[in-house]
């Protein structure tokens, strides 16, 4: 009997222990799964090797590599965790993470205030400014502020705030928004738009992936907030120990390393990345 009752009283303490524990690695099984599109470059791009530090997507023999990559790799590494890419749709991310398909979402994402309804956010990891992509040597290219893409058939990806500024261009056609990317590279190069809106980095990759490309950056610009620019990790609500860890890790990363492997991204890219 008391040696009933011992083992008794040990389970419950290795119970109570558990409900204490962390949420760091909820399925304790030494896994960080990062979501992300892997179609944004150069925050994040697919490619069929494992080239430039490029990690395996989990379900396919595809690798996901670029700047939110080499992050999602110092996050695990600090953590001491295995590093799993799961490749979602844009729309999918948020749902992944707060259903714990994935523990944090790695997706060049901005921390909107919407967004923060729904899940937490890291401090930030990287701090953009928004830029218009248009053809090169097309109506647009000498575009120097809003008012000269009056007319304009304007485009972004669909359920960003980069679509939502366009309505601060005057006279603007606004088109509807897209899916990905590679859709709306393809609309502007066939000139079904004009132009679309995005954040520096990518379209510096654009132009750089595409010779028929280049952007424009305004005198007057748009108006945003500072959580609209800014890159940060999303993470499920209520897991404050994770987010408190994540935000020990990217402090350690400099404003100049930051950049050092952004622009290593772009440098790295694949040619083509449609």
């Amino acid at each position: 009997m008391k040696k009933t009752l011992v083992a008794m009283i040990l389970m419950m303490a290795v119970v109570t222990l558990s409900g204490c524990g962390t949420k760091i690695d909820a399925k304790n099984d030494g896994i960080l799964k990062v979501g992300m599109e892997a179609g944004y470059a150069p925050f994040n791009w697919t490619q069929n090797n494992d080239a430039n530090g490029a990690v395996a997507i989990e379900g396919g023999r595809e690798f996901a590599a670029g700047y939110d990559v080499e992050i999602a790799k110092r996050l695990a590494e600090e953590l001491g965790q295995e590093l799993v890419i799961v490749k979602l749709e844009w729309d999918g991310l948020i749902p992944a993470v707060k259903a714990e398909t994935i523990d944090v979402i790695i997706a060049g994402m901005s921390p909107t205030e919407p967004r923060k309804e729904s899940i937490d956010f890291s401090d930030n990891y990287y701090m953009s400014d928004l830029v218009l992509v248009v053809r090169r040597g097309g109506a647009f290219e000498g575009a120097t502020s809003l008012a000269d893409f009056s007319g304009a058939k304007i485009t972004a990806q669909l359920n960003t705030f980069h679509y939502d500024v366009i309505d601060q261009i005057p006279g603007v056609q606004k088109q509807t928004a897209m899916e990905n990317f590679a859709s709306i590279r393809v609309a502007l190069e066939s000139g079904v738009i004009d132009a679309y809106v995005t954040e520096r980095p990518e379209a510096v990759s654009a132009s750089a992936a595409n010779n028929n490309f280049t952007f424009v950056e305004l005198s007057d610009g748009f108006e945003t907030s500072p959580d609209d620019t800014a890159i940060a990790v999303g993470i499920d609500k209520g897991n404050e120990e994770l987010l408190e860890r994540i935000n020990e890790i990217l402090a350690k990363i400099s404003v100049e390393e930051q950049q050092a492997i952004m622009d290593e991204a772009i440098l790295s890219q694949p040619s083509q990345n449609e």
